[in-house]
């Protein structure tokens, strides 16, 4: 391959072993096949191990507060709808701390890419139990295990009526990366949760046990229009199907806000009639 999206002049500050490398290269290599210009993608993180992939990223880069990539990331595509938007982060980033703007990125079917590195704990802050974390997982924090209902991404997103709903093992390199291509070409919010091992702070979801645990669906006779099916499967764990759920393409959120007769003008190119402002404020002094 002739060029790579990952910058060659950065220390990738993870341990050795970890899965953020493999999804890392993944993503890269599908934003070269999918022969995109850097200049024309945008990567937004909030905080954690996950969230600092795109700072190694050669592509605009926006890092922000802690579970706050998604709103940043729809006022980024709303500003310039020709932007490749891509909302990054793990799982305690986006489903604990971004739990609430997870629901309503999918309530408003942004145009963007949601990719959650899932390895059901939090590294960053050395190992206590994330949303995603298994029951009766021990940490430092839960000494007796955890003892609530996994947070699961997958359902919750399709009983919200996601356009697309994507499960990936970072491990299963080919079969991630036919995945997130299908995520890039969508029109509207595509939620793709990638399993990766920490090595350091989760000793029991490994690389072994991610496989030992999954299995890859058969797209050939599972219909991804089949909201129900979709569903069904979603709840199905121990193994987890890997794999595009659901995916079914409607009406934007850029789309409702912008009407036929709209010249779909970028915000960012937009004129202020400040005439029309100024009535506005006008009018509401006097109310």
């Amino acid at each position: 391959m002739s060029h790579t999206f990952i910058r060659p002049d950065t220390d990738k500050a993870w341990c050795p072993g970890c899965g953020n490398y493999g999804i890392l290269n993944i993503v890269s290599e599908v934003l070269q096949e999918l022969d995109l210009k850097k200049q024309d993608v945008v990567f937004v993180s909030g905080i954690g191990q996950a969230a600092k992939a795109p700072q190694y990223f050669d592509v605009n880069m926006y890092n922000g507060l802690h579970g706050r990539a998604l709103p940043v990331a729809t006022g980024i595509k709303m500003a310039n709808q020709e932007l490749i938007v891509v909302a990054e982060g793990g799982d305690g980033d986006m489903y604990g701390e971004g739990g609430n703007h997870f629901l309503n990125a999918v309530r408003r079917n942004i145009n963007i890419v949601h990719i959650v590195h899932n390895n059901m704990v939090y590294g960053l802050t050395k190992g206590q139990a994330s949303p995603t974390s298994q029951r009766e997982f021990k940490t430092k924090v839960q000494v007796n295990g955890v003892s609530n209902e996994p947070f699961n991404p997958i359902s919750v997103a399709l009983s919200m009526n996601a356009s697309f709903v994507a499960r990936a093992y970072m491990q299963n390199k080919e079969h991630t990366k036919e995945i997130l291509k299908a995520a890039f070409l969508h029109k509207g919010y595509s939620l793709i949760d990638v399993f990766q091992p920490c090595v350091v702070f989760n000793p029991v979801n490994t690389y072994e046990w991610f496989s030992d645990n999954s299995y890859i669906l058969d797209q050939t006779k599972h219909d991804k229009s089949d909201m129900m099916s979709a569903i069904q499967k979603a709840m199905q764990t121990y193994p987890f199907a890997l794999g595009i759920f659901y995916q079914q393409e409607r009406k934007t959120f850029e789309e409702y806000l912008w009407d036929s007769k709209d010249t779909h003008e970028p915000l960012y190119s937009k004129k202020h009639d400040m005439k029309k402002i100024q009535e506005l404020f006008d009018i509401n002094s006097i109310s």
